[in-house]
């Protein structure tokens, strides 16, 4: 058994947990931009659709699809 070996086990845990919540926070970041991003998109769209503008709705159409994906790729 070498001497400090078991706090270096605690610390390296330590850093590795921490190292795992940051990241996990970074998902969490990116799953609510994605849910904005959807959300500006299912109203754009909609708006575009009001105002007959296809255009506006497929941009819109398009923002939101992209917020899902945005929100698909930062699941745990």
């Amino acid at each position: 058994k070498l001497i400090g070996n078991e706090q270096m086990q605690a610390e390296g845990r330590a850093h590795e947990l921490k190292g795992k919540a940051k990241q996990e926070a970074a998902k969490a970041a990116e799953r609510a931009k994605g849910k904005v991003q959807e959300a500006v998109g299912a109203a754009k769209s909609g708006l575009g659709s009001a105002l007959d503008n296809e255009q506006m709705q497929v941009e819109g159409r398009a923002k939101e699809l992209e917020g899902r994906a945005r929100q698909s790729l930062n699941r745990k």
